[in-house]
């Protein structure tokens, strides 16, 4: 199967290029976040029916009562993943159809993806096939848990809320490692927890909605 990159009508250069300045309009500085929104055809991670929609500034459903989270906010993650360098080893909680896996992996060194919905895993395990992103490692597991195996993380960044920040999650850093995670029930607030030779440092980074962290895995 050959991917369509380009896209056509409402997927086009020029509807990708108004998504990028409402991105820059909002604070996204980072040239080579803003390189990767540009780059991935969001139009390939929803259903063909949204596919017009794909461009939008929005969250969109992607089945399973779950969503694609909105470019801006993709980008926002994805640049304080890489504030301070180039990380390693990224472990992505709650990768969905694998939109925000599409746009951090060419910028970090590895991506070990988690999602808990099979259904939703082999949708992002085929467009990252496609895609030809072989930096990238995709798993059926439990993001509360983490992937202990592969530990430590030199960044840990996740698309769903638990309501309290998960230990586990906290023992996988590494020294110096960077966990960006939305946190909270009805009201939530995109945190930055850093590894610091003080002691772990937490910064609220503004309000957000996301679709809740649940333990266990789905068929």
């Amino acid at each position: 199967m050959t991917v369509d990159r380009r896209g056509i009508g409402m997927t086009s250069k020029r509807t990708r290029e108004r998504l990028i300045q409402r991105l820059m309009d909002q604070g996204i500085k980072d040239y080579s976040v803003l390189d990767s929104i540009r780059e991935t055809p969001r139009h390939l991670f929803v259903d063909e029916a949204l596919a017009h929609r794909a461009y939008e500034d929005t969250a969109l459903p992607i089945g399973f009562n779950q969503t694609i989270s909105q470019p801006y906010i993709v980008a926002r993650m994805t640049e304080l993943a890489i504030a301070h360098g180039k990380p390693e080893k990224v472990l992505e909680i709650g990768s969905g159809s694998g939109y925000q896996t599409a746009v951090i992996a060419p910028l970090v060194g590895q991506v070990y993806a988690l999602e808990r919905i099979r259904g939703l895993l082999e949708k992002s395990r085929a467009r990252i096939r496609e895609l030809r992103l072989r930096n990238v490692q995709l798993r059926h597991g439990d993001g509360l848990v983490g992937w202990a195996k592969e530990a430590p993380f030199d960044v840990i960044i996740a698309a769903a809320a638990p309501e309290r920040i998960p230990g586990e999650l906290l023992e996988q850093l590494a020294p110096g490692g960077r966990l960006i995670l939305p946190v909270g029930g009805v009201k939530q607030s995109l945190v930055v927890i850093d590894s610091t030779e003080e002691g772990l440092k937490e910064t609220v980074v503004e309000p957000v909605t996301f679709v809740p962290m649940l333990p266990g895995t789905l068929r």
